[in-house]
């Protein structure tokens, strides 16, 4: 059953992260994962978090093992650790779910 997550993020650096995405789709797609729907976000009217958000995605995976497996991925670690920590500054996981 594959599993998905919503997730919320607040980009600080357009750029930085559109490297970010652009570096870590053939990792991504090696794990059989794909965004779904990606979404930029002019105004939030509620929250339950105190986190920012300016961009929704949702993510999806074969399944949640695989999921995990890609996070510890040490390729998608690094870049991760070079894009997107000096592009985001906050992660916001909206819901996760088997579809």
């Amino acid at each position: 059953m594959a599993f998905e997550n919503l997730v919320g993020l607040f980009v600080i650096d357009d750029i930085g992260y559109q490297n970010y995405r652009k570096a870590m789709m053939p990792i991504l797609h090696q794990y059989g994962g794909r965004f779904g729907y990606d979404l930029k976000i002019a105004e939030v009217l509620k929250s339950e978090v105190d986190n920012h958000i300016n961009r929704v995605f949702t993510i999806r995976f074969p399944d949640k093992a695989t999921m995990k497996a890609f996070f510890k991925d040490e390729a998608y670690l690094s870049v991760r650790k070079q894009y997107f920590e000096p592009a985001v500054t906050d992660v916001t996981i909206m819901a996760a779910y088997h579809i």
